[in-house]
């Protein structure tokens, strides 16, 4: 892991501590940002108040550099965690199913005590 600070903004990276991308993710980020022609984005994971359980899960692309970030690579694309989400990610994996009953990105994270019973929120 690596810090970098630049205009008192400071970002640490890491090449697969924290959270984890699937490749099967990983190659679904990419396919979505070659579709939108941008590779000045970042996929963006956050963690706010709110769903069912307290807590849910936010994933977004973003091209800002947040004091706190982390940043982690899997191969061109990279995930961000802002500082206050970063602990309740830690040991997270992001995969994304396309099945007949489901499509989309899941969360699986060890952290969780629990969730809702639609998914959407955790605890």
């Amino acid at each position: 892991m690596s810090t970098e600070t630049t205009q008192d903004v400071t970002i640490s990276t890491s090449t697969g501590a924290g959270i984890l991308l699937t490749d099967v993710a990983a190659t679904k980020v990419s396919a979505l940002l070659a579709q939108e022609g941008r590779d000045d984005l970042n996929l963006r994971v956050a963690v706010q108040p709110g769903g069912c359980s307290g807590l849910r899960y936010q994933l977004y692309f973003d091209d800002r550099a947040l004091d706190g970030d982390t940043v982690t690579t899997f191969g061109t694309v990279k995930v961000v965690t802002d500082k206050m989400s970063t602990p309740y990610l830690m040991g997270a994996s992001i995969d994304f199913v396309d099945t007949i009953e489901k499509q989309g990105f899941t969360i699986d994270n060890p952290n969780a005590q629990g969730s809702c019973a639609c998914g959407d929120s955790f605890n």
